[in-house]
């Protein structure tokens, strides 16, 4: 029992620098900070899973509360099955940061000025904030929620590149919102979401010889599927 106790703590203590947890909260960090002091203040809607969620939330009537962890929930278990539990570890780490540090953030006043009267700025802003957050959480191995998730499993199984991928489920949330939200505020929208895809995939790729425990990960999950093919 003991000798599994061991290897469980080694296994769950397999990557996490230092350094590494460093990263991962800092990005939760300046994401949580964008989505407080832009999004949220000015209306930038979302693609991915917090669009869906105001999708459903405003047909269906349910609270964001209970859609929200059934659609990251099913994201998990399908990267669970693609990427591995590592994956899972990781992304438990920074979703848990960006939760923290958000908390955070609603105790103090805006600190950035009210970019509520110029739309086209918030949504550049606040594609800068997430871009450079969540870029810094996937390059570490993990994502910042289930529609990171969504995306980088396309990216694996498809070969696209991450940007394509957070567009391509980012487009058809905002296409779907067009349903009740206006166009022009969709527009806004889809700058934002542009911004932050191509930062993200260039967070991501940037340096790509250094990010050698990505690399592993992904060898040892190629590894495994071999085996079990």
């Amino acid at each position: 029992m003991k000798t599994r106790i061991k290897a469980m703590i080694r296994w769950l203590a397999e990557g996490l620098t230092a350094k590494r947890i460093l990263l991962i909260l800092l990005g939760a960090m300046i994401c949580s900070f964008g989505i407080h002091n832009i999004h949220r203040r000015c209306g930038i809607t979302e693609g991915g899973v917090i669009g869906l969620m105001l999708l459903a939330g405003h047909w269906l009537q349910i609270a964001p509360s209970y859609i929200t962890p059934v659609m990251d929930l099913s994201c998990y278990l399908l990267a669970y099955k693609i990427l591995g539990a590592k994956f899972i570890e990781l992304s438990l780490l920074s979703t848990a940061g960006i939760a923290v540090f958000y908390k955070i953030w609603e105790q103090f006043p805006p600190v950035l000025p009210d970019l509520s009267g110029q739309p086209l700025v918030a949504a550049l802003a606040g594609g800068v904030f997430v871009g450079l957050g969540v870029g810094l959480i996937v390059r570490q191995g993990g994502s910042s929620g289930g529609d990171d998730a969504l995306a980088l499993v396309i990216s694996r199984v498809t070969r696209c590149r991450l940007s394509r991928a957070y567009l391509f489920t980012d487009l058809v949330v905002l296409g779907l919102s067009l349903t009740y939200i206006p166009l022009g505020r969709i527009v806004y929208s889809l700058v934002t979401v542009t911004v932050s895809s191509l930062l993200i995939d260039g967070v991501k790729s940037l340096r790509p010889e250094k990010n050698a425990f990505l690399r592993r990960l992904c060898r040892r999950k190629a590894a495994e599927e071999e085996r079990r093919g």
